[in-house]
């Protein structure tokens, strides 16, 4: 283990690293337990994680590997937290919410997989590191691992958690990625930034599924949720409120007024790829899932899978109210995914709804 001096300058060289890696902002959190991390438990045991069972993985004590960083690395003294923009100057998803040929991509699934590009850059600042303390240990992960990441993005003072459970940056608003390195040298933390969402409810008010109490989300009602980790029916009660929304959603970042200067980036890999942003809902809908494996391929969006697209393409086609898409909807109601074939018949029920109306 390193002395103080030394450590001191493992600190400075870690934040130079991320810097010339192209991260953005960069912090170091402490590991001891916080308040907003004792919220897990209660969170998980409410049944807001929907079907996300691996939130619910616990350790060899019994306690949710995410109620602590210990937990998971017993040896972990500090993380480092890094954040890179991935904000693209294009339309925002309330600009084509209404508009009943398009549908939406969140828009950190517009470029290349964020999980690749900055395990890339993590892997510089790791180098860096085990350069100068080749005994240590290092953990990188970007939403690979059970960790907090926003909590510890918190502590390390890259910003403050919104009550839309974003995280914000008083410069860069909210449009960026986290990546993170649990490592066993003992570096100082930095301070956490204060919360500076006031009486702002806009986030809340915004949400077409009611996900959002100040500083909470009921994940099961996200429509990030719906459209990505939900692999079944969407609940009949949420799928109007879904729009037109095929992968994620942006909504409560769009509204939110941290955002409305937020910085674009450069950064190539980050840039948004032919046909991802605001993309036709006809011209999705007409994919063979070898199509789509290719057109997705390299990005976060294929998280959806080629059947989760297809059911959210239902019911943007059916909140639409349009009935041009009647005989997608018709010769999908007859397909033998059984839920495409509910979506599409319950697209096909607002659409005749609308037209009698």
């Amino acid at each position: 283990m390193p002395g103080g001096a030394a450590v001191a300058e493992m600190r400075d060289l870690a934040l130079a690293a991320a810097r010339e890696a192209g991260f953005d902002l960069c912090g170091i959190a402490g590991v001891a337990p916080s308040a907003r991390l004792a919220a897990f438990a209660p969170w998980v045991e409410s049944g807001q994680a929907g079907e996300m069972h691996y939130l619910a993985r616990r350790g060899a004590g019994g306690r949710y590997l995410r109620e602590a960083v210990r937990e998971a690395w017993p040896w972990a003294q500090a993380v480092i937290c890094a954040a890179a923009v991935y904000n693209a100057p294009a339309p925002r998803s309330l600009d084509i919410a209404h508009d009943p040929a398009r549908g939406w991509i969140s828009r950190y699934a517009w470029g290349d997989d964020y999980h690749d590009c900055l395990r890339r850059r993590l892997e510089q600042v790791a180098q860096r590191l085990r350069q100068q303390a080749p005994e240590e240990q290092f953990h990188l992960t970007v939403d690979t691992a059970p960790l907090i990441e926003r909590a510890a993005a918190e502590q390390a003072g890259l910003g403050w958690l919104a009550k839309n459970t974003c995280l914000i940056h008083p410069r860069l608003g909210s449009y960026f990625f986290l990546g993170s390195i649990v490592t066993s040298l003992p570096l100082a933390a930095d301070d956490p930034l204060p919360d500076r969402c006031g009486s702002c409810r806009r986030c809340i008010e915004a949400c077409p599924t009611q996900a959002l109490t100040p500083h909470a989300m009921d994940a099961s009602r996200c429509i990030a949720y719906l459209n990505l980790e939900l692999r079944g029916p969407v609940p009949e009660d949420l799928r109007a409120g879904m729009g037109n929304n095929l992968i994620g959603c942006d909504i409560c970042q769009d509204v939110c007024p941290w955002n409305r200067r937020a910085p674009v980036t450069d950064a190539p890999e980050f840039q948004p790829r032919p046909g991802f942003v605001a993309p036709l809902l006809l011209e999705l809908a007409a994919l063979t899932e070898d199509a789509y494996r290719e057109r997705f391929r390299h990005s976060a969006a294929k998280r959806a899978k080629f059947s989760g697209l297809r059911r959210s393409l239902a019911l943007a086609m059916g909140n639409s109210g349009n009935p041009a898409y009647r005989a997608t909807l018709q010769r999908w109601q007859a397909d033998a995914d059984a839920v495409l074939a509910e979506h599409a018949a319950w697209a096909l029920a607002q659409i005749e709804q609308g037209a009698t109306a």
